[in-house]
């Protein structure tokens, strides 16, 4: 009887319940979309590298040091393929050469070939093994030195076919012909491909007759494990085995970081939407119990108790979950096909056939339904609290004396609490600033959502005081109107609310990120020119080449080198050495806590961080041990500490700095390529002109970026920008769903007062009037939650600003703009909210209305 009761009740206003619908599905759906994209994009690089993985990968044993710094993939001798061709159980043991530190390059654009989305180019030699990932569906595999494979994707995206010409760097410059179109077999994960011969690849990529790898198939009469162990053991030391099952794991994990942050952000954004979406609901059941008092008082008067009513209202709010829930789950379907699309623009192509596991019918479940019923569970209470006779002597909603006051309480004690975490994270920093901050973030929230309804009073008639000399009977109708129900618009507003205050939040740090970022480069950096080589070594032949640059004062060379040091305590660390020539000075201005930065640069002298020097409680001529190289015969050297970093400035934070010569006494550093050069104009000479000659010189070098200070600022800026951007398109959600509710509670509280409204408009309201009532309602309940949203976010972001002050943010930025413009959005938000309440109400007819009940 309960159930059946309920749906007659639900469907009698599911066109009431409509928007509320809509909220659940659009949460949903991104929870759905984000898990489908997720578990298909995994299968998708499971399948590619179960497919193409080898029973064993014999390479290098991993050398910790010289991982840390740039280089070459080590090479292991060719004799290694044909001791493990001869072990027992081994069907195939293939020599292979690969590595990501070569470019591509169209010489007839001079531009560089390869991925835009984070993927690598990965050049090697064409191998024909059991398992191969690509094969040749046009032309013939490279055969000679001047002949290469180009997988399809690039071949495609680049315009180039059979004998287009493709120039490889590696620090000098190889050209070669494109003799054949390679088409992967499962999945293009989104990498570049170029295949050479083997001689040519060893050549080239590895500069002596080596593999990176070998490639190990077996016979099946060896388990991988047993192929491992026998491998190791004729080997000896100085390499590394991994099975199939490793080699998986190990390109799973890598990948499995990138779509992990993906889940996980538009998981949170999904979450914070479905949230926002709990106000919506919280409105409409509220509104719905509120124009239902008399029905339940019937039902009450008939026998139904307080405990009925209360399950009765649950179960339309179950109805409600499940139908939004099951509905979203087929939305976000086509959100995962939709997100498969964009990442295959953008060059990551993943399985067409979707990857529903049973998570995500759970977890869509689990949101919509829990959601939609705690959501309604203030209306069903407040429901079975309707006694008969009030509900049969008054159709308004019952009152509560003493909410208000424990609303008041409770919502001043979590805004305090938030408040005093904010302050504390602001002077606390780390860690422990960023625990505070979250806590300040979720207390306030919270303070900000119990006491939006008692600050209606208040803060309407200040933004609303205006209305009644602006638009006369109107605009005191709409004033009133808004103020009549302080819970309904607190709890409208509120979803507006925390959506813009994240955008506000987010904004604050964003320029305060940038403003910080150009004070310490206009403080700190001397040079006029970067250039640098991103994933590229920069190779000796760009160098010679910009130095022949005319007008030029000096160029400045920076090499990383890869390091373990032996501190005094007798503690290790793994971390690598910025070796930069004497006129690093001139081009940077280093924050000195203490000691001396020429020191640094001369003799056995070192310069650290300030953190470090803390953590480790180095000083001024401490002597630290430092080894580079390769483990097995690591080059090393004592240097003393000349100089401690003050912290705080993103230019240097984190490095060990020391001169070139230096690290040459122990080690052959030329043979170490740069990674960024620095250059400085000639004193007279025009900076713009000699930026262009510089930019020319380097033209037949087309990996490396040239850049002046301006241009290194704007690039800064333009990075913050996108990610900016990205949270705005996933903070878009919770907006959507937030003008729903506005546009909601607007048609609902319509409906409720189409008595009044046909008593209004016989005593001579105009429709256009009566339009503007509501479009007046609409703007103002927006901006209560702009004003509300923009003091939160910008409390937000001050505070972040100032627990990341020691990571870089020193300069706080408000962004202005943004909140005007979030203030006039608002005002755009609540006009278009109104469009469609605003009309349905202008078409009453008016003895309709007044005869209504």
């Amino acid at each position: 009887m309960l159930l059946k009761t309920s749906l007659r009740s639900f469907f009698a206003h599911k066109w009431r319940l409509l928007l509320s619908l809509l909220a659940v599905v659009l949460s949903v759906a991104f929870v759905a979309g984000t898990l489908v994209f997720y578990n298909t994009a995994t299968s998708t690089f499971d399948k590619l590298f179960a497919s193409t993985a080898s029973d064993l990968s014999v390479s290098k044993a991993k050398d910790e040091i010289a991982d840390n710094g740039p280089g070459p993939v080590p090479g292991i001798p060719v004799d290694t393929q044909r001791r493990l061709a001869a072990e027992p159980g081994v069907k195939a043991a293939i020599g292979q050469v690969m590595t990501a530190d070569a470019t591509l390059v169209d010489p007839a654009t001079n531009k560089v070939i390869g991925p835009t989305s984070g993927a690598p180019t990965l050049t090697g030699n064409w191998t024909d093994t059991p398992r191969n990932s690509v094969e040749i569906t046009s032309g013939h595999a490279p055969q000679g030195a001047d002949q290469l494979v180009l997988d399809a994707d690039t071949a495609q995206k680049a315009h180039l076919g059979l004998g287009s010409r493709v120039r490889i760097i590696t620090g000098a410059d190889h050209d070669f012909t494109v003799a054949g179109i390679a088409t992967f077999r499962t999945t293009n994960p989104g990498a570049a491909l170029a295949f050479l011969d083997t001689p040519t690849a060893q050549r080239i990529l590895l500069g002596t007759e080596a593999y990176t790898s070998v490639e190990v198939f077996g016979d099946g009469t060896r388990t991988d494990e047993q192929l491992k162990a026998a491998a190791l053991a004729d080997l000896g030391t100085g390499f590394q085995a991994r099975t199939a099952a490793e080699q998986q794991k190990e390109n799973s994990d890598g990948i499995g970081s990138f779509l992990d942050f993906m889940k996980y952000a538009m998981l949170g954004f999904a979450v914070l939407a479905a949230g926002v979406g709990g106000f919506l609901i919280v409105n409409t059941f509220s509104m719905l119990v509120t124009q239902r008092t008399r029905e339940i008082g019937l039902l009450r008067a008939v026998g139904g108790s307080r405990s009925q009513v209360n399950r009765s209202v649950l179960t339309e709010g179950l109805i409600l979950g499940v139908l939004g829930s099951t509905l979203g789950i087929g939305a976000g379907l086509g959100l995962a096909l939709g997100l498969i699309r964009l990442m295959k623009a953008a060059g990551m192509n993943l399985d067409a056939s979707l990857e529903i596991t049973w998570t995500v019918p759970a977890v869509s479940y689990a949101v919509g339904v829990l959601v939609t019923l705690f959501a309604a569970l203030v209306p069903a209470r407040r429901a079975s609290r309707i006694t008969p006779m009030a509900a049969l002597l008054d159709h308004a909603a019952p009152v509560e004396p003493g909410a208000n006051r424990l609303r008041a309480v409770l919502g001043a004690l979590a805004t305090a609490v938030g408040a005093a975490a904010l302050v504390l994270a602001a002077s606390s920093g780390g860690s422990t600033g960023g625990l505070l901050i979250g806590l300040g973030v979720l207390t306030t929230l919270v303070g900000a959502v119990v006491l939006g309804p008692l600050l209606v009073s208040g803060l309407l008639r200040l933004l609303g005081g205006a209305l009644p000399a602006l638009f006369g009977p109107a605009g005191r109708l709409a004033q009133r109107n808004v103020m009549r129900n302080p819970r309904r618009t607190g709890s409208t507003a509120a979803a507006l609310m925390i959506g813009l205050a994240v955008v506000i939040g987010a904004s604050v740090v964003t320029s305060s990120m940038v403003s910080s970022m150009t004070d310490q480069i206009d403080g700190s950096v001397g040079a006029d020119y970067v250039v640098d080589g991103g994933r590229s070594t920069i190779g000796q032949a760009a160098v010679d080449a910009a130095r022949r640059t005319p007008g030029l004062d000096h160029l400045t060379e920076e090499k990383h080198v890869g390091a373990r040091f032996t501190l005094p305590d007798g503690a290790r660390v793994l971390d690598r050495v910025t070796a930069a020539e004497p006129g690093y000075l001139r081009d940077f201005r280093l924050p000195i806590a203490s000691g001396s930065a020429e020191a640094a640069f001369a003799g056995d002298g070192l310069a650290i961080g300030q953190d470090f020097a803390d953590e480790h409680h180095l000083k001024v001529g401490d002597p630290i041990a430092v080894a580079y190289g390769t483990e097995a015969g690591a080059a090393g050297q004592t240097l003393r500490v000349a100089a401690v970093v003050k912290s705080g400035n993103q230019l240097f934070d984190g490095q060990f700095l020391t001169s070139i010569d230096t690290v040459g006494k122990v080690l052959d550093v030329k043979a170490v390529p740069d990674s960024v050069l620095f250059a400085g104009a000639a004193p007279g000479t025009d900076r713009a002109t000699v930026l262009a000659d510089l930019q020319k010189s380097l033209a037949d070098h087309p990996q490396l970026t040239v850049q002046d200070k301006a241009g290194y600022k704007t690039m800064i800026k333009d990075q913050v920008n996108q990610l900016l951007a990205m949270v705005y398109g996933l903070l878009g959600l919770t907006i959507v769903v937030a003008v729903l509710g506005v546009v909601n509670t607007l048609a609902l509280s319509v409906v409720e007062r189409t008595r009044e409204i046909g008593l209004l408009r016989a005593i001579g309201l105009s429709r256009r009037q009566l339009r503007r009532v509501v479009r007046l309602e609409s703007v103002v309940i927006a901006l209560f939650g702009a004003v509300l949203g923009s003091a939160l976010g910008l409390s937000w972001g001050v505070t972040a600003r100032s627990v990341l002050a020691d990571n870089g943010l020193t300069i706080l930025t408000v962004p202005t703009g943004t909140v005007v413009a979030v203030l006039v959005g608002s005002v755009v938000i609540g006009l278009v909210a109104a469009l469609v309440p605003a009309f349905r109400a202008a078409r009453m007819n008016v003895l309709a209305a007044i005869a209504s009940d």
